[in-house]
């Protein structure tokens, strides 16, 4: 039986899409009783937003890894806040700070040795739909590593953005890094034209 969802397109990526987005993300978790949001969120300014639209829903808001920049690495660098960490946490909210699905060991050969590797390909393929679109892929396996997530036939909501905020949310079945030929998108919610 076919099925008729809406897609909404911003005008342009970034944070002020923020609202928007776990509104529309928490709307569609309703209506297909979805329990489990995934969030990619960097100083946890995001994740903080999230705790109060999700409220009553498991939030799982994955931040950077420990000296991640998109220069040379800073070691034991945290960019979500102290004060962000005991808001999410403080709700209920669980934070994953882990190596990135789609970086890692890829990095530091490309760093190393100027060179990219299938991981570069695929991370930038998804980013053809957009930044976030890769992003919320990436957040998803990270934390279905973690086992934060079922990898069952459990469908989950992943928000994500292009540099900042919130910008894109899926709905997708999650798995883990290794099974990553498997994850089906089964709807885009929301992300930039």
């Amino acid at each position: 039986m076919p099925m008729e969802t809406q897609t909404v397109y911003f005008d342009k990526p970034g944070r002020k899409n923020t609202a928007e987005v776990l509104r529309i993300a928490r709307k569609r978790a309703e209506e297909l009783e979805i329990t489990t949001i995934v969030i990619a969120s960097t100083t946890g300014a995001a994740a903080v937003a999230a705790m109060d639209v999700f409220s009553g829903m498991q939030v799982v808001a994955v931040s950077h890894s420990v000296g991640f920049t998109h220069g040379a690495p800073q070691p034991n660098l945290q960019k979500f806040t102290p004060k962000n960490r005991k808001l999410v946490e403080g709700q209920g909210g669980v934070i994953l700070t882990t190596t990135h699905a789609f970086a890692g060991v890829s990095r530091a050969l490309k760093n190393k040795f100027e060179s990219y590797t299938g991981v570069d390909v695929i991370a930038h393929t998804l980013k053809l739909f957009g930044s976030g679109m890769k992003v919320a892929c990436e957040v998803s396996m990270m934390a279905a590593d973690a086992g934060l997530v079922r990898i069952d036939d459990k469908e989950i909501i992943a928000v994500a953005g292009s540099g900042g905020g919130s910008d894109t949310a899926i709905v997708l079945q999650p798995v883990i890094s290794q099974d990553f030929f498997n994850l089906k998108v089964r709807e885009i919610l929301c992300k930039p034209r």
